[in-house]
């Protein structure tokens, strides 16, 4: 199945659990349609990056582009979140002629008896494509602490460091 969206009025990651217990999705809304896709921690991560690579590039070769300004989105995800597959590869593009940032996350290759494999594409403008990369950001580094010592994230139910030897810090 295929999910196409072009100018949503929402395009965002977000997370759904406590700090170590978080399931990340990656959600698109235009009007009444919603669509969310669940992704791991480290893709929103690639995402963001490679996003505000290309950002950066589009912004130096055409410097006359426009990039409005769009109010922060930091509103929870749209209820109930209805996973409709799980991410597995991630493309992502510039569209000359329509000025757009294209993502199309492909759905993990499961089940052999599945003639297709799903597929979300979203063409997003460059000033929500920098939303998108400020708040996916903001999302990853919300995570837990890490530990001073070692860098692992703190679990809330304690820590084996083991730069202290196996004692809880």
């Amino acid at each position: 199945m295929k999910f196409s969206f072009s100018k949503p009025d929402r395009c965002v990651a977000g997370t759904i659990g406590q700090p170590g217990e978080r399931a990340f999705f990656i959600q698109v809304r235009s009007e009444n349609r919603i669509v969310s896709v669940a992704v791991e921690k480290a893709q929103v991560q690639a995402i963001a990056t490679r996003l505000e690579q290309m950002v950066s590039e589009v912004r130096k070769t055409h410097p006359l582009i426009l990039v409005e300004a769009i109010v922060k989105d930091d509103a929870p995800l749209d209820t109930p979140v209805d996973e409709e597959f799980q991410v597995g590869a991630i493309s992502l593009a510039w569209d000359e002629e329509e000025q757009l940032m294209c993502f199309e996350l492909f759905e993990v290759e499961g089940d052999e008896s599945e003639v297709e494999a799903s597929v979300l594409e979203i063409n997003i403008s460059l000033s929500m494509a920098i939303a998108f990369v400020n708040r996916s950001k903001a999302l990853v580094n919300a995570g837990r602490t890490p530990c001073p010592f070692c860098g692992i994230p703190i679990d809330p139910r304690g820590h084996l460091c083991p730069r202290a030897n196996g004692y809880r810090r």
